[in-house]
């Protein structure tokens, strides 16, 4: 596989410019992960061939599920550190609770933002008069050293800018794409975008070349970059390219298409449960602080289930990797 990540500029022999071919697109399955009692998921990111794609470092599509009549989604309070949670939904509502005191529902077209910082808690439940449909993503931004030892933080946004141009439908939930900025507070340079695309739609999406790119299709299916990709898989894009051409399908009704994308994030993480960290040590004491009630992720109030209780630290020692997934140190 060629270097996505190698230098762009073109080879100059004479008068004559050698053609810099694209990056290699590697195509990311998923597989089925369960999500507390009543939910399963299928984990795009991370994967063993590519642990994240710009700061984006945690990916779960759920959905569409049938939860009429059922609970929904029911995630008790849980402890995060050193990221923040994007809730994206495009059928159904969760009631989100934070230890901030947060308690904000979220409808499809809008966007929860939590930024854990030093540390967080909180809560995700459908509530009992929920719609009979659930259908959303659940991802996670890697927040770099100078922002994952700050305050805690919460937004709601109830609008989003939406670029229309030709059969695309384009809603930026985060970061920038095409001179329109989300109001969504984040902490590197990215970019979050839904897509939808008519019955035969197609599209030349804008990229930053400087970022590393992927698209996720969420419902119908669509030929992004050359490659049929059906709901629930991620094609990672590498860096180096200035758009992409996305096609849907002319018998899958409409599709829905997630853009993930962002600078190459340098700094190695340890990534374990519900924490992200640099080392071993600051997991384990995360853990144990989460396990005695420590003050640092508060108390989420409202919800009637009992705190989740941390997994038993396994018995070799958490390394550090790159966005590679190299161990480092």
């Amino acid at each position: 596989m060629s270097d996505p990540g190698r230098d762009a500029d073109q080879a100059v022999y004479g008068c004559a410019v050698a053609e810099v071919p694209e990056p290699e697109s590697v195509l990311l399955p998923g597989h089925d992960v369960p999500l507390g009692r009543y939910t399963t998921v299928r984990r795009l990111l991370p994967q063993r061939p590519r642990r994240m794609v710009g700061a984006w470092c945690f990916v779960d599509h759920f959905g569409p599920d049938d939860v009429a009549g059922r609970p929904g989604m029911q995630i008790a309070p849980h402890p995060h550190t050193g990221l923040q949670t994007v809730t994206w939904l495009v059928e159904g509502e969760i009631m989100h609770r934070d230890s901030l005191g947060s308690a904000q529902p979220i409808t499809p077209g809008q966007l929860n933002l939590m930024t854990a910082g030093h540390g967080i808690a909180h809560s995700e439940q459908s509530p009992p008069d929920h719609p009979p449909v659930m259908h959303g993503l659940q991802l996670w931004i890697a927040l770099p050293e100078d922002a994952r030892h700050g305050e805690a933080r919460f937004e709601h946004h109830s609008a989003l800018p939406t670029l229309r141009d030709g059969d695309a439908t384009v809603t930026v939930v985060a970061g920038e794409l095409g001179g329109v900025r989300s109001p969504a507070r984040v902490h590197s340079p990215l970019v979050g975008a839904e897509v939808l695309l008519p019955t035969g739609g197609r599209h030349r999406l804008p990229l930053d070349p400087a970022f590393e790119n992927a698209v996720l299709v969420m419902s119908g299916a669509a030929t992004v970059a050359g490659t049929a990709l059906a709901p629930g898989s991620l094609l990672y894009l590498g860096r180096g390219r200035s758009e992409v051409s996305v096609e849907a399908a002319e018998t899958a009704g409409e599709t829905r298409l997630f853009l993930l994308g962002g600078e190459p994030f340098e700094e190695p993480l340890v990534m374990w449960w519900n924490f992200v960290g640099r080392t071993h040590e600051e997991i384990v004491r995360a853990r144990d602080e989460w396990m005695r009630g420590d003050r640092r992720f508060g108390t989420v109030d409202g919800c009637d289930e009992d705190p989740l209780p941390a997994p038993v630290m396994p018995t070799v020692r958490l390394k550090a990797r790159d966005r590679h997934g190299r161990t480092v140190g």
